[in-house]
């Protein structure tokens, strides 16, 4: 089990991550960077220090507009030097003027009583909001409300410049709009130890300024849609799925993001009843749920012939699990429908471990475990961590084999499309030979190199803290590599779902094979689908698994009351 490492920040760590952000992106995408862009990163570099750290506070917190005499930063020096230096840059704008609705944030109630009370009826409102509304019935122009605020403390009104070009900046550290400076690794950065994987302009995930500026108009249509959302104007959805249906995409970088807003949208289509226009965006996604929703739409339509083929389309090549297991129970009702016979589907029939336990204070796997351990030389709770970390520790070299697009900085612990289905059809070549190789290799002493070579590094599949080397050697020497195999194999037709649902439970004997998996349930507990398709595919393999039911023992006393 790796130690934990305690690392403390440095005062001025902001300002570092900022720099290796910059470094980053210049060095991957310097060709594609916007004059605008190039400028900004010049000024940035040719600033003091206190106002470098000073710009990336700003643009770290919610604005626009912060008050010059409530920034402290101890780890600064005097805030009035700094301010001047951003402002002479170009990269801080003084306000001229503030509207009514940013008084909130920049204001307290009372502040705000000293200044405009004296214009007010009496008595004011007691509280913010009613302050704010009665100020804005005053009708003062924003210029005014600004000298009237600036003539009781004389402090300045900023706001941060080029804030288009940091989040541009961040796009390309990140390789999406979800992340930004707050989440740059600010605990891991000098802590956790990254695994040297390719990262160079060969590989990026923009090959051109056109896909940027594509990604980007994308994102748009997506904000649109959220705020139709919030409006929930059927009409306005529709005419925005048109725009989408009509809309060519060009570059991979924007294929998961297209993805996404068709799916989304056409499910809005769905409620809406606009199923017609629905099936069309779904008909280009390439995403789950996209063929399963299809699928239902056709029921709704009573279109059987269309779903029939649908259905032998999705099983011959599904998606996803979770595709797959849908398309099998929509294809019955269809085969009803169409006067076939349906195949019958068979019950689950797992095997069971009844199990009558004290009820105590502990969680129910770990008292499993603990009842079972006399019949076995070991028995582990590991949920998902075991299986995963195998896995992880198995293919390490294929998770993080350069592919375009899927690493972006030097601190990811797993390319961006882990847990896509397209994993493993991108790395087909480099996945097949590695499988081949298990296949004729000492599994066990293969994990064990793998083990030792890579435990300094991140990575999403391996869990160091769980995962330690007496637990490894124990379970490699009693679970067979063939039975280890076939679990990679379904891991990785649907890496994002099948990391899911193993069991709780690993029980091991003292001989090779002589071992189980064990999901355990407690009272009124039931088996998830994710638990129930690993528990069948277990079954078709050989691999010995059941569950174990709980059932609280009834304690009574010596008088026989309960």
């Amino acid at each position: 089990m790796q130690p934990t490492i305690a690392a403390e920040l440095a005062p001025h760590y902001y300002r570092d991550n900022f720099l290796v952000l910059c470094d980053t992106v210049e060095a991957q995408y310097g060709d594609l960077l916007a004059p605008a862009e190039q400028l900004f990163l010049r000024r940035y570099r040719s600033l003091p220090f206190d106002a470098q750290c000073l710009y990336v506070r700003l643009v770290s917190r919610v604005g626009p507009w912060f008050r010059e005499g409530r920034l402290a930063y101890p780890e600064l020096g005097p805030i009035a030097p700094a301010v001047d230096s951003l402002v002479d840059a170009g990269l801080a704008g003084i306000a001229a003027e503030l509207a009514v609705a940013d008084l909130g944030a920049l204001y307290t109630r009372p502040e705000l009583l000293r200044v405009f009370g004296p214009l007010l009826e009496p008595p004011a409102p007691r509280d913010k909001p009613g302050l704010l509304a009665a100020i804005g019935s005053l009708a003062l122009a924003d210029r005014e409300l600004l000298e009237r605020l600036s003539a009781s403390d004389g402090a300045r009104i900023i706001a941060p410049c080029s804030v288009a070009e940091v989040e541009l900046l961040q796009l390309l550290f990140f390789g999406n709009r979800r992340q930004g400076l707050t989440d740059f690794v600010l605990s891991d950065l000098g802590v956790a130890c990254y695994f040297p994987y390719t990262l160079d302009r060969q590989h990026r995930l923009f090959t051109r300024r056109e896909a940027v500026d594509e990604y980007l108009a994308l994102a748009a249509l997506g904000d649109c849609w959220y705020e139709l959302r919030e409006g929930e104007d059927p009409s306005a959805v529709a005419v925005l799925a048109g725009e989408l249906v009509s809309l060519d995409v060009r570059f991979p970088s924007s294929q998961g993001r297209w993805h996404r807003l068709c799916n989304g949208l056409a499910r809005d289509l769905e409620r809406l009843g606009e199923l017609e226009l629905a099936a069309q965006l779904y008909g280009r996604s390439r995403r789950h749920p996209a063929r399963e929703r299809r699928l239902r739409i056709m029921e709704r339509l009573e279109d059987w012939a269309g779903a029939s083929r649908l259905c032998a389309q999705i099983l011959a090549e599904p998606w996803c699990e979770e595709e797959r297991d849908a398309c099998e129970r929509v294809l019955s009702r269809v085969q009803r429908r169409l006067g076939e016979k349906p195949a019958p589907r068979r019950r689950d029939d797992f095997a069971r471990l009844a199990l009558a336990l004290p009820r105590e204070e502990a969680p129910v796997e770990l008292l499993a475990a603990r009842a079972l351990a006399p019949r076995w030389s070991g028995v582990h709770y590991v949920e998902n961590t075991l299986m995963n970390s195998l896995f992880g520790l198995a293919f390490w070299e294929q998770i993080f084999t350069p592919v375009p697009g899927v690493f972006h900085n030097p601190f990811q612990s797993a390319p961006t499309d882990m847990y896509s289905t397209e994993f493993r059809a991108r790395r087909r070549h480099a996945i097949e030979a590695r499988l081949d190789a298990l296949a004729r290799a000492d599994i066990a002493r293969e994990l064990r190199a793998a083990f030792r070579r890579y435990a300094p590094f991140q990575c999403r599949w391996v869990d160091w803290r769980q995962l330690d080397g007496a637990l490894l050697d124990a379970a490699t020497k009693i679970i067979p590599g063939a039975h280890l195999l076939a679990i990679w194999e379904r891991m990785l037709f649907d890496p994002g779902e099948n990391r899911r649902g193993f069991p709780d439970l690993v029980a091991l004997g003292k001989v090779p094979g002589d071992y189980c998996l064990i999901e355990v349930k407690g009272p009124g507990d039931a088996l998830q689908e994710s638990q129930k398709r690993w528990l069948r595919f277990f079954g078709r393999q050989g691999i010995p698994a059941a569950v174990a039911w709980v059932a609280w023992e009834d304690r009574r006393d010596d008088t026989g009351d309960a």
